[in-house]
């Protein structure tokens, strides 16, 4: 009976080494397809595949060795030529690595906090605050200004072509018609 436990207990200690090994090289290899995103939210780190969200019991390492605690949100990245030494950061609620080991960054305080610049992204400190950036002066178009000169042009190359196909044998005249389309394609290719 005690040779019995003795295999046994030495048959467990075998099976769990494996994965004693990878816990302590930094998480377990994980499968991922395109949609796999490892997000951070609620201070924890999930895995998400589209709209299914899944939470993460262990720390996962990807196939590049890109190595993602699940706890605090470190993401180890391995060395490389840029970073010879490999690179630590932490990610933020929103933040999210993809299965090639590129991170995301919800916004631009935390992407500031990954440069380790963190007083640029946030407000008040050094007076430095991302703001909303707003295009104006000469040639911009508002967006919803080019969409309705596209619905126009639309609208004209329609009647264009209805003219031309009704089968007539003179060809009919649609030189108002050509006119507005220049005079739209005019203001839509205007520099921006």
């Amino acid at each position: 009976m005690f040779r019995f436990l003795l295999i046994a207990s030495v048959a467990g200690c075998l099976t769990a080494s494996p994965r004693l090994a990878a816990a302590q090289d930094g998480g377990f290899p994980v499968q991922t397809t395109e949609k796999t995103q490892f997000l951070m939210q609620n201070g924890e780190v999930v895995r998400r595949e589209g709209s299914q969200i899944t939470p993460l019991s262990q720390n996962v390492k990807l196939r590049n060795g890109v190595k993602i605690n699940y706890k605090s949100g470190i993401v180890e990245m391995p060395a490389d030529k840029i970073n010879p030494k490999g690179k630590k950061i932490t990610l933020h609620d929103g933040d999210y690595v993809r299965p090639d080991g590129g991170v995301v960054f919800a916004t631009p305080g935390s992407a500031a906090a990954a440069r380790g610049d963190a007083a640029a992204g946030t407000p008040g400190a050094n007076g430095a605050r991302y703001e909303t950036y707003t295009e104006r002066g000469p040639g911009f178009t508002d967006p919803s200004i080019q969409v309705g000169l596209l619905q126009k042009k639309v609208e004209l190359l329609t009647q264009k072509v209805q003219l031309l196909s009704q089968g007539r044998t003179d060809l009919p005249d649609t030189k108002s018609i050509d006119d507005q389309l220049t005079q739209i394609n005019s203001q839509l290719n205007s520099p921006k």
